[in-house]
């Protein structure tokens, strides 16, 4: 599996700086030091703590988007994955030189920790009456490294330390002193369990492009935020409530030997802060999904969230991943901590730092899964009166056409991959899934052709959605109107030809398109006009339409927007066209 290597930029060895004068420039609080790469605070409260961090770049928004009142005082940054030098980091120092002391926080890495500690010292040696207000925080929250491998290194830092950015930001904004500050930013730093998951590693701009190994429907758990190596490998892809119960495992766990970092009681008592944090290329959809899993986890095992904060935190480029971050928060008996609600009230402060994502600053409420607006019911409005000449072969046709859109979607989707957006495989899929489910529970019957037609009607609207879920739902609604008109008590062919002519001129009142269009009309128009000729001679009629869009420029529908030219050359059909086809031909089998 290759990773996604293509990017907008104007040179690799450009592109940090660029990067950073953007956010300068949307974020005019923020100030730049262009030569050693530091952000900084351009009006800086020097009578309060402040707060230093950097490391490598490609974290975005971490950590120059941590820079704010009542965060970051500053933050370096380094080329992409590799650590700022030492004296970058002690212009970092000189630009937030202060009365109260600074507080120097960084992710366990080597480089980080040796070039921020190198360049603290010299800050110390030059300034002796000083360096007792400098201190040294560093943050190791990963659970994927056990205790035997990371013996000597330790746990690398990784989304957690923004939660010391926030807490400890929050506190030197109040005006506490710089070893208040420090002793909460340890206390923070010390409660953290991170666990990454990847379904690939990500590509380092100017690099060649590597090749994981990792399969097409495969991910890795573990993973770290410079393309290292995972804990281990996951082959086939798990759905979300397989995976989640096992990556909070490996944070709460009190037994595993080789973790139990963190002392969770796994009573019902423990109260954690909730972090799901998108490593750079999952989608808002899918992150999403994950929050509401790892939610419903977590209320199963009885750990209360009480705070919950989502979005892109510490990301790595563009990595298709997400870590999930719980902070455990100290418990009302605990003595010689900070508290709970101390914690949670810095948690909760405002801050003007562009990286911090909104949150309720409260504990998650439940999802609602109802309306107070009473649904309304109706009665059947029509009778059985209408059926198939055959009821046994009409269920049948119906399983066949649902089985055979199933069969063809992925081809469907490769056509609208080039052709369009992409979805009209899956939403085909979907919509013949769902008539199937309908098929196996009697809702839709050739003993009851009309009340059948009304289902396939609602199950478009339902379960497909989008343009070509409308445009089904219309036809088959009307299609639905006008057998509920005819006096025969059986949907012979004749009956069927008169409906589906009435139910294609209502669909006309709603699209414009007439063939050759290049759309769904095509066979649609084709087979109900040959289909007084027969049912064989009908389908196919649709056949040669749908093969027929191959060779038509777009006038409507999803390919409109498309260049004609390219689908001509590459003989692509509509894939819109291409369902209708494969309906048709399964229905007359």
């Amino acid at each position: 599996m290759v990773v996604q290597s293509k990017h907008f930029l104007n040179t690799a060895p450009s592109l940090v700086l660029d990067s950073l004068e953007g956010l300068c420039s949307i974020n005019t609080h923020l100030a730049l030091d262009p030569i050693h790469r530091v952000v900084y605070l351009a009006d800086q409260d020097r009578s309060k703590v402040a707060l230093l961090c950097g490391g490598g770049s490609g974290h975005e928004p971490s950590h120059s988007g941590f820079v704010g009142q009542g965060a970051l005082t500053a933050a370096v940054c380094g080329n992409v994955f590799a650590s700022p030098s030492a004296g970058q980091v002690r212009r970092g120092i000189d630009l937030i030189d202060n009365e109260k002391g600074t507080i120097i926080v960084v992710k366990n890495y080597t480089g980080d920790v040796l070039n921020f500690g190198l360049a603290k010292e010299e800050y110390a040696a030059r300034y002796p009456d000083k360096a007792d207000r400098v201190k040294f925080v560093i943050v190791g929250d990963d659970v994927a490294v056990g205790r035997t491998q990371g013996s000597i290194v330790g746990r690398r830092g990784l989304a957690g330390v923004c939660l010391v950015y926030k807490i400890a930001g929050a506190l030197a904004q109040t005006g506490a002193s710089v070893d208040e500050v420090y002793d909460v930013a340890q206390f923070v730093s010390s409660r953290l369990g991170t666990i990454g998951v990847g379904l690939d590693h990500c590509h380092v701009p100017g690099t060649a492009v590597p090749d994981t190994h990792l399969g097409a429907n495969e991910l890795e758990i573990g993973l770290g935020i410079h393309n290292e190596s995972g804990h281990r490998r996951i082959s086939p892809v798990p759905p979300l409530f397989e995976l989640i119960p096992t990556l909070l495992e490996m944070i709460t766990s009190t037994t595993d030997k080789e973790r139990s970092f963190v002392p969770f009681k796994n009573d019902g008592t423990d109260r954690v802060v909730l972090l799901v944090n998108n490593l750079g290329g999952l989608s808002e959809l899918e992150l999403g999904g994950v929050v509401a899993e790892v939610r419903r986890a977590l209320d199963k095992s009885g750990i209360k969230i009480m705070r919950l904060l989502s979005g892109s935190f510490m990301t790595s480029l563009n990595m298709p991943g997400f870590s999930i971050t719980m902070l455990l928060l100290p418990a009302a008996n605990d003595t010689g901590t900070p508290s709970a609600d101390l914690i949670l009230s810095l948690l909760d402060d405002s801050t003007n730092t562009p990286g911090w994502k909104w949150s309720s600053r409260s504990v998650p409420k439940s999802p609602s899964i109802s309306s107070s607006f009473p649904t309304a019911t109706h009665a059947k409005a029509w009778s059985a009166s209408l059926k198939a000449p055959d009821i046994n072969q009409f269920n049948s046709a119906v399983e066949r056409a649902c089985r055979a859109l199933i069969t063809a979607e992925p081809e469907i989707t490769r056509m609208d991959s080039i052709a369009g957006d992409g979805d009209c495989g899956l939403t085909l899929k979907g919509g013949a899934t769902a008539v199937l489910e309908a098929l196996s529970k009697n809702s839709i019957s050739g003993n009851d052709v009309l009340g059948s037609v009304i289902t396939v009607s609602r199950i478009a609207e339902s379960a497909m959605g989008g343009t070509s879920g409308a445009l089904y739902s219309i036809f088959f609604s009307a299609l639905a109107q006008a057998l509920a008109k005819s006096s025969s008590s059986t949907a012979t062919q004749e009956v069927w030809c008169t409906a589906l002519e009435a139910a294609l001129g209502s669909l006309y009142t709603y699209t414009r398109a007439r063939p050759p269009s290049r759309t769904l009309v095509d066979p649609l128009a084709a087979f109900i006009s040959v289909l007084p000729s027969g049912l064989a001679a009908a389908v196919k009629a649709a056949r040669e339409a749908a093969e027929g869009t191959k060779n038509i420029e777009a006038k409507a529908g999803r390919s409109a927007y498309v260049d004609s030219t390219k689908l001509i050359t590459e003989q692509v059909a509509d894939p819109g066209a291409w369902g209708v086809k494969v309906v048709v031909e399964a229905l007359a089998q």
